[in-house]
């Protein structure tokens, strides 16, 4: 939906940048300006900055940099419209409502209604396990090494031995059977109505923000099935949701660890491993490889070191691709999970192994390796084949190349053999001719670096020092910045000057869907030039605006074809010499 400019500004200036980051990141002040650890990337001395007075935020030391509405979409990972909703009901601003079709509004009440159910669910379940009956769920996962923090902070629970106690909780709550059948929490039949759910630990499944939107449980004895989730509802997709997001989204870590199990994700996050997710129960999908590339480009598969799990990650492996995420493989052996894996050696030799993770493609071929008799010659030759027809996956052939070499190192091959037996088969199933590498010619337009730079001081200038703009009106307009993002900035901080309105964080949400030059309008308000000293300044500014405007006239004269107009821009550039410029 499309919301009027005036209403965004709105919203942003109702919501102080300092307020809202502080909810998420410690800050300090010193001088006039908030002082954090980033939190896009890892660091120990604080480069994070947040200025009131430009309602802006910059890392000084990964470029990260923004508005309040930019500050939530990348640490929220939310869409502009789901950034603009939060900052609205932050601030009590009404949003315009989208037109909705009757069939549209009534599903949508239905999914509020389910997860306000679930909801309900959770808490009884947690309860549940708190009291008497409970105490042999409350054991078991003691048993398994899990803290009561832990156990608080994933909501596990537990559904008791009678099959219609969670039934009868939820109508005594005003819920009706309809709406409970909807939930998959309750079945009803002509014969009555008993929970999906019963003597089972239950684990909370919660989407990226919090909200429970479907069970998963474990028998408590020998009952079958051994786990058991929630069917699929109208709040429910195990298709497009993974276990833990919620918490492992904020990890700030830059790869997710993608595990088999509940237990495995529960450990980890207890053991520091807060970037750890699990499939819900289903094989790993496209649609939560989707899910995940919103929060990174690499991932280490951690699945279980059986057959089972070796066929699970090569399963996951061309899904992760097709979605553009880089693939590692965590070798677990001697053990066969994380959670055994980390309670043995713990987290310290789990980590080193982290490190040590394969590439994916070698793990692929390393267990083709294994399904050949390397003593056979008709064996060894056609593991060759299968290895050179698997190389042709990569079109490019300086990637091809990097991963021909890693093959021939790790099976003991001759680079040149294998390298010519790739070629061959390549040349027999057809691989794609090379598109040759475009190579940038060198632009004598191009503008200097001096000159970029000096456009790109004087914006900060103007909009950090108040005496800057009187000293230039007259002498330089919007159009003598060359530069085409500087002269859009340039036209937005002039007329932000002369109504006495500027606003730099508003400036920056006029370039939000363009993420280039997003980043170079947030790096541009937070250039600094503060080591100068007083006379430097004024030396440094006088030669800045004369640089500007000589580069502008040069430009222009390019263009010029009348003599009397080009006669003009000479007297012009024989002025800029004489001209006195001052900040005083």
């Amino acid at each position: 939906m499309f919301y009027p400019e005036e209403l965004v500004e709105e919203i942003r200036s109702r919501n102080d940048i300092v307020d809202v980051i502080s909810s998420y990141v410690k800050l300090q002040k010193k001088g006039s300006t908030y002082f954090g650890l980033c939190p896009f990337h890892n660091e120990k001395t604080p480069s994070f900055s947040v200025t009131p007075s430009k309602q802006m935020y910059y890392c000084f030391g990964c470029g990260a940099g923004g508005n309040v509405i930019t500050f939530l979409m990348e640490y929220e990972n939310y869409t502009f419209k789901e950034a603009l909703t939060w900052l609205a009901d932050r601030a009590g601003i009404e949003l315009p409502k989208e037109e909705e079709s009757a069939e549209a509004k009534k599903q949508a009440d239905l999914r509020a209604r389910i997860l306000e159910v679930n909801r309900e669910a959770g808490k009884y379940f947690y309860y549940q396990m708190k009291g008497p009956g409970g105490k042999r769920a409350y054991e078991y996962l003691r048993g398994r090494g899990l803290s009561d923090d832990t156990i608080r902070r994933f909501g596990l629970g537990y559904s008791n031995m009678y099959s219609d106690d969670l039934y009868r909780y939820l109508k005594k709550k005003g819920y009706d059977d309809e709406l409970l059948k909807e939930t998959g929490l309750v079945k009803v039949e002509e014969r009555g109505a008993h929970d999906r759910f019963w003597n089972r630990v239950m684990f909370p499944i919660m989407d990226v923000n919090g909200r429970i939107i479907g069970f998963g449980g474990r028998v408590m004895g020998d009952g079958e099935p051994k786990y058991l989730n929630s069917p699929e509802t109208k709040a429910f997709d195990k298709s497009r949701n993974l276990y833990g997001l919620n918490y492992a989204r904020t990890a700030r870590k830059p790869y997710m660890l993608i595990c088999e199990g509940y237990m495995d994700v529960i450990s980890m996050h207890q053991a520091g491993f807060s970037n750890a997710v699990a499939s819900l129960g289903t094989a790993f999908t496209s649609g939560q490889a989707s899910l995940l590339r919103r929060y990174t480009d690499q991932v280490v598969l951690t699945y279980d070191s059986d057959g089972a799990g070796i066929k699970a990650a090569l399963r996951a492996i061309p899904i992760l691709k097709e979605a553009g995420l880089s693939a590692r493989v965590l070798n677990l052996k001697p053990y066969k999970d994380p959670d055994e894996f980390i309670k043995n050696l713990g987290p310290e030799a789990f980590e080193e192994r982290i490190s040590q993770a394969k590439n994916s493609f070698l793990f692929e071929t390393d267990v083709l390796y294994s399904q050949y008799d390397m003593k056979d010659p008709e064996q060894k030759t056609a593991f060759h084949n299968a290895l050179a027809k698997k190389l042709l996956q990569f079109p490019e052939k300086l990637e091809r190349e990097n991963y021909m070499e890693a093959a021939a190192r790790q099976y003991y091959i001759e680079f040149e053999s294998l390298k010519s037996l790739v070629n061959s088969m390549g040349g027999r199933v057809g691989l794609a001719a090379e598109k040759p590498v475009q190579v940038k010619r060198e632009n004598k337009k191009d503008k200097p670096d001096g000159v970029r730079q000096s456009q790109r001081i004087l914006l900060t200038w103007l909009i950090e020092d108040e005496r800057v703009y009187p000293a230039v009106k007259g002498i330089l307009e919007p159009e003598d910045f060359t530069e085409e993002l500087y002269r859009k900035v340039a036209a937005m901080v002039y007329e932000g000057l002369e109504r006495g309105t500027l606003t730099p964080a508003g400036i920056l949400s006029h370039f939000i869907n363009d993420e280039e030059e997003y980043k170079e309008v947030a790096a541009l308000f937070n250039t600094s030039l503060s080591e100068l000293t007083r006379e430097e300044k004024e030396r440094a500014f006088s030669e800045t605006v004369k640089r500007v405007k000589r580069y502008s006239l040069e430009e222009k004269s390019r263009s010029v074809t009348d003599i009397a107009s080009l006669q003009k821009l000479i007297q012009e550039q024989a002025k800029i010499n004489t001209l006195h410029i001052s900040l005083n």
